[in-house]
């Protein structure tokens, strides 16, 4: 059985033939090489060796032609086993590359955020202790709870008292995270007219809190997380689309007012989402260059917005799975689940994407000047 599976493997179809100096006119019609392979591999070669007209005939015919193929076949099978020992090293024990370059026993990670080259101890000191980073914060989805259907609704109920045609519900997904000005006047077109945009926009608001009736509910973690960054002296801001009034009146009723330190409402900017003018705004009231600061928010447009304006994003999976955040620089469900160190290592500014260079250093300079 062996030789049988050896002769199919070795003599194949016309190639070997010819290689063994074997034509298939040898071969009588009548039988197919694969009748020919069921014979032993030896006593089929030692008969066809002396019959063939490539090689020399010799005497003792079938038994010599035997003998120099299972010569041949033995160098073969030598070749093919010093092959395979070349290149197949002895030594099984191979490096692992895991992708992640750390020393051995050292935990928790190593912090990327303290650099030594920072040859100021005072300005490593307050760089290690969360001196410079700075969190902004939207308000809702991120804070407190956020109810979608309660901000279409509002628009739906607008467009019906202005007597316009309800907008699809992939022009509401797009003006998500607008100012009502801005959604009014450049995706609904519903007027360019300054005076009547206020107005619009004012009744747009006052329709959405009739409809929510005043009630807020903080997201599951939040307050624990904003507290521990209190207990780290870490500056808040809080950034929102809604009046400065009712942004204000909310996070009263709620008890939050002494944890943020900057509050940028509608008032304050003139575009919304997905331009990063309220995030860039945040960061110059904190007093912060845009590499030490990192956004949370729970919208695609909330990251881009966030990139563009050279910061680090964290995204929360409120109103959006998971799995379409990918784009976030972090992922959580909760702000319970992140760390102060996770936070730090978001602000290295080591990095290859913000380029070459230490922004401290220029810092450093300008309070020398």
């Amino acid at each position: 059985m062996v030789d049988s599976i050896a002769a199919t493997s070795l003599l194949g179809h016309r190639p070997l033939c010819g290689g063994l100096g074997l034509s298939c006119k040898d071969i009588s019609y009548k039988r197919r090489l694969s009748d020919v392979c069921r014979f032993p591999l030896m006593e089929f070669l030692g008969r066809r060796i002396s019959a063939s007209p490539y090689l020399p005939r010799r005497r003792g015919g079938d038994r010599l032609g035997a003998l120099s193929i299972k010569a041949l076949a033995m160098e073969l099978t030598k070749e093919a086993h010093s092959y395979k020992e070349e290149r197949i090293p002895r030594n099984l024990r191979y490096r692992i590359d895991t992708g992640i370059d750390r020393k051995p026993g050292l935990w928790p990670p190593e912090n990327k955020a303290d650099s030594s080259s920072l040859h100021n101890p005072l300005l490593r000191q307050e760089r290690m202790g969360c001196g410079w980073l700075g969190a902004i914060f939207e308000w809702e989805g991120v804070i407190i709870e956020d109810n979608p259907d309660l901000e279409n609704q509002a628009w739906l109920a607008l467009s019906q008292e202005e007597g316009k045609s309800p907008p699809p519900a992939f022009i509401l997904r797009r003006i998500e995270g607008m100012k009502n000005e801005q959604a009014i006047s450049e995706v609904l077109c519903w007027s360019r007219d300054p005076a009547q945009l206020r107005r619009m926009a004012s009744r747009k608001e006052d329709i959405y809190q009739a409809l929510q009736g005043g009630m807020h509910r903080l997201r599951t973690g939040s307050q624990e997380f904003v507290n521990v960054l209190m207990n780290y002296k870490i500056p808040m801001a809080l950034v929102s689309t809604r009046p400065r009034k009712t942004l204000e009146t909310a996070i009263g009723t709620i008890g939050i007012e002494s944890y943020f330190s900057v509050i940028v409402a509608a008032e304050d900017v003139y575009r919304g989402k997905p331009d990063p003018e309220m995030f860039v705004y945040a960061a110059q009231l904190l007093n912060f260059i845009p590499e030490r600061c990192i956004v949370f928010g729970n919208s695609n447009l909330t990251v881009e917005a966030a990139h563009d304006a050279r910061m680090k994003c964290v995204a929360v999976a409120s109103k959006h799975p998971v799995y379409e955040l990918g784009a976030a620089d972090l992922v959580v469900r909760h702000l319970d689940e992140l760390s102060v160190v996770d936070l730090k290592n978001l602000a290295d500014i080591e990095s290859t994407e913000f380029g070459p260079g230490e922004p401290e250093t220029e810092m450093e300079r300008e309070e020398d000047s």
